[in-house]
């Protein structure tokens, strides 16, 4: 069939696992009608890798910012070197942040402080947060709603809870708080009945599509290195679990990212 544009709302082109072959990766992206990919930081260098990234090819652009997991070394310099860097053309959104209470790479306190920095970072920037959150739904929930209170934006959306785990309610909670939800490849795995539902019952208005690259790639290359190119696998199961079309899902999805990262994405 002929894909529409499709926009993988997160990836990780910087990682070393693209770097003898990221020109054919992009090259297969866009052959599968991937024509917007933002290519997301964890912490200074992999976000310094990501806007080079970003400046080489017209399709990316970046986010910089710490995981959760790497957030004990980010301090008051490199907060500096974030600002920066975010103000390069080609960079459209902070992230990713978040909490990570799975694996606890960092202490729990020291991931708050350093998530509620970076939101702050957004908002002085006026750019979209892209949040990360596993196994701190509470935690999470009770920062974001205060920071979009704060929030004076007249924008559709103020930022995405990237490669979303939680229930179709908190779904809901998060689209009234004016935040996209992005779906990732884990909703083509056959226990996956809760991503399944939050992919049926999420508006249309408040979805993106992701595939997390070169992690969770959907089936049927779960457990290999994903890419950009296998989004359209993931768009296709989105639509067959609301019964639409593969073309619909294609579209809004890119049509809400590109509203979000408005006026930092343009044209494409």
């Amino acid at each position: 069939m002929a894909w529409p544009s499709l926009a993988d709302s997160h990836a990780h082109l910087d990682d070393e696992v693209f770097a003898a072959d990221i020109d054919a990766v992009i090259a297969r992206a866009m052959d599968a009608g991937v024509g917007l990919i933002v290519t997301v930081g964890s912490d200074l260098p992999s976000s310094e890798r990501g806007v080079r990234l970003a400046e080489s090819y017209p399709q990316v652009y970046a986010a910089v910012g710490f995981h959760p997991h790497f957030v004990d070394g980010l301090g008051p310099a490199e907060l500096r070197e974030l600002r920066r860097l975010a103000a390069d053309r080609k960079v459209a959104a902070i992230g990713e942040i978040g909490l990570d209470f799975y694996r606890m790479h960092s202490p729990k306190e020291r991931q708050i402080v350093a998530f509620r920095e970076q939101l702050d970072l957004a908002a002085e920037l006026g750019l979209p947060p892209l949040v990360h959150s596993r196994d701190a739904e509470e935690e999470t929930w009770v920062i974001m709603s205060e920071w979009a209170s704060a929030q004076h934006r007249e924008t559709e959306s103020l930022g995405v809870m990237h490669c979303f785990s939680g229930d179709a309610d908190m779904a809901r909670r998060y689209a009234d708080l004016r935040f996209l939800v992005s779906i990732a490849g884990n909703v083509t795995f056959p226990k996956a009945s809760s991503a399944r539902q939050v992919a049926r019952e999420l508006p249309l208005k408040s979805m993106l599509i992701e595939t997390d690259a070169p992690t969770l790639a959907p089936v049927p290359y779960r457990g290999k290195r994903n890419e950009p190119a296998h989004l359209k696998i993931i768009a296709e199961a989105v639509a067959e679990t609301r019964g639409t079309s593969s073309e619909a899902i294609a579209d809004a999805t890119r049509n809400n990212l590109m509203r979000l990262l408005h006026p930092h994405v343009r044209d494409l």
